[in-house]
């Protein structure tokens, strides 16, 4: 899941020199992932895991890693 979104992340929403020396807990939003880009990031998440992601839900600390992205999905896979 963690590699889908990565290159998600990196090829779509945000250019960093050498993604692979992103880690799972670099801050994505301060990497440049803006309003328009976690739309576009939700999206893609709801498209492609077949989750919708609540609109209340939408917060910092729910988009700001990669882990914080991973744990909001599974949380919501598994309701």
């Amino acid at each position: 899941m963690k590699n889908k979104l990565r290159n998600f992340i990196f090829e779509e929403l945000i250019f960093v020199a050498d993604p692979k020396q992103f880690s799972d807990e670099d801050n994505l939003l301060e990497a440049g992932l803006d309003s328009m880009g976690i739309m576009r990031l939700i999206m893609f998440i709801e498209d492609n895991y077949g989750i919708t992601l609540p609109d209340t839900e939408i917060d910092p600390d729910n988009v700001q890693t990669l882990h914080a992205l991973e744990q909001w999905i599974l949380k919501h896979k598994n309701i």
